[in-house]
């Protein structure tokens, strides 16, 4: 028997979402309490997986049991008071057997926060900028995103991956009060990709690269031709979009 489980979690005090030996992760955590609970080893399988510091509003993972769970919204109340305050269970529903969180996912959706004025607030969740941007810039180079598929020059260099392929539906600029936010959708995304993004759409805003230049990075297929990997504290997975439907038992 399958399990969604939607979940929640400042990603500030993690190594990420995988677990690792060296440092402490959201799936460690989460498979512990899980394990305690339900008195038997269990082992979560992630969306996906997000990096040291990354932040999640809306994440998934699916664990496997041998016996149904009668109360699900029971075991939800007693693992909230088991997790970290840092980490928090939405939902918890039954499904197919076969129903995937990594690979029945249509989509995945981020945020990127950037703050220009300092707020105690939101000072582990956001990045603070002290330079000018030319936002319009940035928002004119966010949608030619939408016209390329390979991304190999926003990727992680030595990654195991078969292409470098994604389908971009969104890319865009918002401004939440005194937060602006960078807002990218795609069916799938490559390590680093986001914050190598914003990174190079900096440059842009900054007018060290043209939108010209901007196309030029993304054709050339080479990391070194794309900007920094903008620093993970801002970064946030706010949406994974799945079918449920025909999937609940």
């Amino acid at each position: 028997m399958r399990y969604f489980i939607q979940l929640a979690y400042n990603g500030t005090n993690y190594h990420g979402w995988q677990k690792q030996p060296n440092g402490i992760t959201v799936q460690e955590k989460l498979d512990f309490c899980l394990s305690k609970l339900l008195g038997k080893e269990i082992e979560t399988l992630g969306c996906g997986r997000t990096d040291t510091g990354v932040h999640a509003t809306d994440f998934f993972a699916h664990f496997d049991g041998d016996s149904e769970i009668e109360n699900l919204e029971d075991l939800k109340f007693r693992l909230n008071r088991f997790l970290p305050n840092d980490i928090v269970v939405k939902k918890i529903i039954k499904v197919a057997d076969d129903f995937h969180a990594r690979f029945d996912a249509q989509w995945r959706e981020y945020e990127y926060w950037m703050t220009f004025n300092k707020n105690v607030f939101l000072a582990d969740r956001t990045l603070h900028l002290n330079t000018k941007l030319n936002i319009q810039a940035m928002k004119e180079a966010a949608e030619i995103l939408l016209e390329y598929e390979d991304f190999q020059c926003f990727s992680k260099v030595h990654t195991e991956v078969n292409n470098f392929r994604c389908k971009i539906h969104l890319a865009e600029f918002e401004l939440r009060e005194e937060v602006l936010v960078f807002k990218i959708r795609a069916n799938r995304f490559l390590r680093n990709m986001v914050r190598a993004i914003v990174g190079t759409l900096m440059e842009v805003g900054k007018e060290n690269l043209t939108l010209s230049d901007f196309r030029k990075v993304i054709e050339s297929k080479d990391r070194k031709e794309a900007g920094t990997s903008i620093d993970a504290k801002g970064l946030h997975l706010t949406k994974v979009e799945y079918n449920f439907k025909d999937t609940y038992l």
